[in-house]
């Protein structure tokens, strides 16, 4: 594994490990929370999920949601986690939001 790669894959565990501590604090009581082999699954009980998953050969960080779809986050220098198709978007905001949006609990993830 090259020191690009490994740093890649230090960065991603810690923003996952970070995502599913928090979630599951503020709102393990209204939804399933799990974290498994650089998979992030936060299920609600009609079945609905968010997917937050890391993508290796791509260096990336891949977000699928209920509410708006495929999202795709690189790391910058910042560790901010920036979306590659639109900068101003960022994975742990971006999260939060949508969550806040279907609990009505307001989740703090921000950068």
């Amino acid at each position: 594994m090259s020191v690009e790669e490994s740093t890649f894959h230090a960065a991603a565990d810690a923003v996952l490990q970070a995502l599913a501590q928090v979630i599951d604090d503020a709102l393990g009581d209204c939804l399933d929370v799990d974290l498994q082999g650089g998979i992030l699954t936060v299920e609600f009980d009609d079945g609905r999920q968010f997917v937050v998953n890391k993508h290796a050969p791509n260096r990336e960080i891949w977000l699928s949601s209920p509410l708006s779809g495929a999202w795709h986050f690189a790391c910058d220098p910042a560790g901010t986690w920036p979306a590659t198709r639109d900068p101003a978007v960022r994975l742990r905001r971006l999260l939060a939001s949508e969550l806040h949006t279907l609990t009505g609990t307001a989740v703090v993830l921000d950068d």
